[in-house]
């Protein structure tokens, strides 16, 4: 038994990137920068920017993909799952993501006042618990 639980605070580096599948769920990938700060033994501050791919489901992608930008910064709860297909070309190809299961929207630019702050997308609509192997939304994705 193990736990795969994945929490991340950052901001947009783009605006998400929206796709429906065969079957018409909506599906957003995300680009989310994380950055950490510290002091080096010198006393110089140092920064370190991880960037995340983050794909959401359904009626949360939706809402997303509708009012998400680039920029926005973003609370997401999800698990790392890491998948294969093959290229064009025959190669094996891999990546590893963060598949949200909630996502918050936090602070704004400015744009919004307090009330609309730190708002949780709804989650009702992302499925089932997906196990390993156990199908999903990817067993959609045409690649």
């Amino acid at each position: 038994m193990g736990v795969n639980k994945v929490f991340i605070l950052g901001n947009l580096g783009a605006n998400p990137e929206m796709r429906f599948t065969q079957g018409g769920q909506a599906v957003a990938n995300l680009r989310v920068a994380t950055t950490e700060q510290w002091t080096d033994r010198s006393g110089q501050k140092q920064e370190s920017t991880e960037w995340h791919r983050v794909v959401v489901w359904g009626k949360q992608a939706e809402i997303c993909g509708q009012y998400l930008t680039k920029g926005r910064q973003v609370f997401i709860e999800g698990s790392i799952r890491t998948r294969q297909w093959q290229d064009q070309q025959g190669q094996k190809r891999y990546t590893t993501e963060i598949v949200a299961r909630n996502v918050q929207f936090v602070g704004g630019r400015g744009e919004r006042g307090p009330e609309e702050q730190a708002q949780p997308v709804p989650a009702d609509d992302y499925g089932a618990d997906f196990g390993p192997g156990g199908g999903g939304p990817d067993d959609d994705i045409p690649f």
